[in-house]
């Protein structure tokens, strides 16, 4: 497991899905309680052990299955191990807290690294419901409708009202070339639709940089795919050709780009912002606080830009939006964020399991909380349905329009 940490993601989780988590995670080892069988004996008492529960009551239920079970075939013990401490995980009723056996941790870093299979989106938890986050570009779930806000009502047959997150991930995931019927409700709208998804293979490309010539000079479209363990580099060949083309200003398209690393999310504020700013205030429940600072050569901190936003901007995405709009009060056109700044620390376990625990909340650098509550934009514009259709991006030209004023 990669020691660092990152930003889901809702966590990040691009369904293959890439998407326990969309949210802040890194990874550290620590030691253990031991346990035995029988009374459950804790041997190293300092951890904060439940001194007061009797775990024979476990070990009875744990045998009594065995013992008496009528059908002795689905008795798996290591598949009932793993699902007695996904059970106490889930006792917590936090999406983005999760147990990950050795295949689902193996799946996890896979779709860290940008390639998997799957349909290629990105879900979470908004309001207790299972919600799309947003579809990948050219992936299997944009080709066939998907969109950013859709509710999942069924998953195949299996209605998602009591499920928890990494249980739909499970549902959602599969290997390449079987299909996934998802029912979805949109915005407002009473009637549920059918979306038959075929999965398939996933590339996740980090971010692309394309040109736009203007009456007032060339205008730079970067737009953020996830922030991954490349994308810190592709931004900075992205910015030596910005200063090439003398750039008269920058959009940044953060729209549908669900998170990833927070190491990137940092680095990638440095290139335009001066070193030593705040880019984000990881909060504890302890009301203790760590600020994260630019390290950077700010070599784009002087090209005007605006910042493009919706709803399927998270975690790492709306940490740079509020860090580059707190610092230099650069605009944010679109939609509200997501409202993913929950931190998850990401444990290896013995076995090649995984804990992910949600630890902290982040903070922009004026103290906003972006958890649950998101990112508001300075100039709201929404794309209807008919934009769609239409193939029009108003987000983007209003973007367009506000550089040739600035």
């Amino acid at each position: 497991m990669n020691k660092k940490r990152a930003v889901q993601f809702i966590a990040v989780i691009i369904l293959f899905v890439f998407t326990f988590g969309a949210g802040v995670f890194y990874g550290q080892k620590h030691t253990l309680p031991a346990v035995t069988n029988g009374s459950f004996r804790v041997i190293n008492q300092n951890v904060g052990a439940p001194r007061d529960l009797d775990f024979s009551l476990f070990w009875d239920a744990w045998r009594l299955l065995e013992e008496k079970y009528s059908d002795t075939a689905k008795i798996d013990e290591q598949k009932m191990y793993y699902g007695a401490i996904s059970g106490m995980v889930n006792s917590l009723d936090d999406p983005y807290t999760i147990f990950m056996d050795p295949s689902e941790t193996k799946k996890f870093d896979d779709e860290l690294s940008g390639v998997f299979e799957g349909i290629g989106a990105e879900i979470g938890v908004k309001k207790n419901i299972i919600t799309i986050i947003a579809p990948l570009p050219d992936s299997p779930a944009q080709k066939a409708g998907l969109k950013a806000g859709d509710k999942i009502y069924k998953i195949d047959e299996i209605i998602t009202v009591d499920l928890s997150l990494n249980e739909a991930v499970s549902l959602i995931r599969g290997p390449k070339g079987t299909t996934v019927t998802l029912t979805v409700i949109r915005g407002a709208e009473a009637e549920s639709r059918e979306i038959k998804i075929v999965r398939n293979t996933i590339i996740v490309k980090s971010a692309e940089l394309e040109f736009k010539k203007t009456d007032n000079g060339t205008i730079a479209i970067l737009k953020i795919f996830r922030f991954g363990e490349d994308t810190f580099s592709d931004i900075k060949i992205f910015a030596t050709e910005i200063l090439k083309q003398n750039a008269k200003g920058i959009v940044l398209d953060l729209r549908n780009n669900p998170g990833g690393f927070l190491d990137s999310s940092v680095d990638i504020a440095g290139v335009f912002l001066p070193r030593d700013k705040v880019v984000t205030i990881e909060k504890f429940n302890n009301d203790n606080k760590k600020d994260y600072f630019t390290a950077g050569k700010n070599e784009l901190g002087k090209i005007p830009m605006v910042i493009l936003v919706n709803g399927g901007s998270a975690s790492a995405s709306e940490i740079l939006a509020g860090a580059l709009r707190d610092n230099r009060q650069i605009k944010i056109i679109g939609e509200k964020t997501f409202g993913k700044g929950s931190v998850q620390e990401v444990q290896p376990l013995k076995d090649n399991s995984t804990l992910k625990i949600t630890i902290a909340e982040w903070l922009t650098p004026s103290g906003k909380n972006i958890n649950k509550e998101g990112i508001s934009p300075d100039i709201e514009v929404e794309l209807k349905p008919e934009d769609f259709e239409e193939e029009k991006d108003p987000q983007m030209e209003k973007a367009m329009e506000e550089l040739q004023n600035l």
